[in-house]
């Protein structure tokens, strides 16, 4: 088996733990120092679902707004960019500028190079805070941030899948918009958190991989109601 070679290395901005790069063949892999891989080039079947469940019910409406709160490998972005139409507007959500980077550098082929399509525009920054300062903006909000709400390797993630940050997050979408959220696992007491937010919750499997390969993972839609 050919070996793994670190191609670059990026702190990440609150200093708890450092974003690192890895190369191994074909393969790519972006993982913390202290230990973990967040994402792997191999298994996307799931970042890609996080869109694939919500923005082909966006086709119609006139100007979509969608927020991608967390970049990765750029697959929900561009499962996002395919099902919406030419006049629709993403904002990606990233928090670490060397994870865009990468997107518009080595990694920029593996989703097709979503971000230097002319509806996407990249917020380098906390999404937790540009949800907070939104209200009414967005048709859809896909959060693929951490490992989910109970795989957290950065404490400050937290407040983003408490009450309060599930409450901004309904506050910041239209009437009638929906949260989609990801999470490596399942988690029965965000689940109840969520449905104390008054909208619409579903739970879906889905794939890690492409097909039906891979490890399943989690994603929560929650649509906020248009009265």
């Amino acid at each position: 088996m050919k070996p793994w070679h670190l191609i670059d290395t990026s702190p990440v901005p609150d200093g708890t733990d450092t974003l690192q790069l890895w190369q191994r063949d074909t393969e790519w892999s972006i993982r913390l120092a202290r230990g973990g891989e967040l994402m792997n080039s191999r298994a996307f079947g799931s970042e890609r679902a996080l869109a694939e469940l919500v923005c082909p019910g966006l086709a119609k409406v006139r100007k979509p707004r969608v927020l991608v709160g967390g970049l990765g490998l750029g697959h929900t972005v561009a499962a996002a960019l395919a099902a919406l139409p030419p006049h629709a507007e993403v904002v990606v959500a990233e928090l670490v500028p060397a994870v865009v980077h990468w997107n518009r550098g080595p990694l920029g082929h593996l989703a097709d190079h979503p971000l230097d399509d002319e509806r996407t525009r990249v917020h380098v920054g906390d999404v937790a805070e540009l949800i907070a300062s939104s209200t009414g903006q967005w048709d859809a909000m896909l959060l693929d941030v951490d490992n989910g709400p109970d795989g957290l390797t950065r404490d400050d993630n937290q407040r983003l899948y408490s009450r309060a940050g599930l409450t901004a997050a309904r506050r910041a979408l239209r009437p009638g918009g929906t949260l989609a959220v990801w999470s490596a696992h399942p988690s029965a007491p965000f689940f109840r958190r969520l449905r104390g937010t008054n909208m619409q919750v579903t739970e879906h499997k889905v794939r890690a991989r492409a097909g039906k390969k891979g490890g399943r993972h989690t994603v929560w839609l929650a649509s906020r109601p248009t009265k």
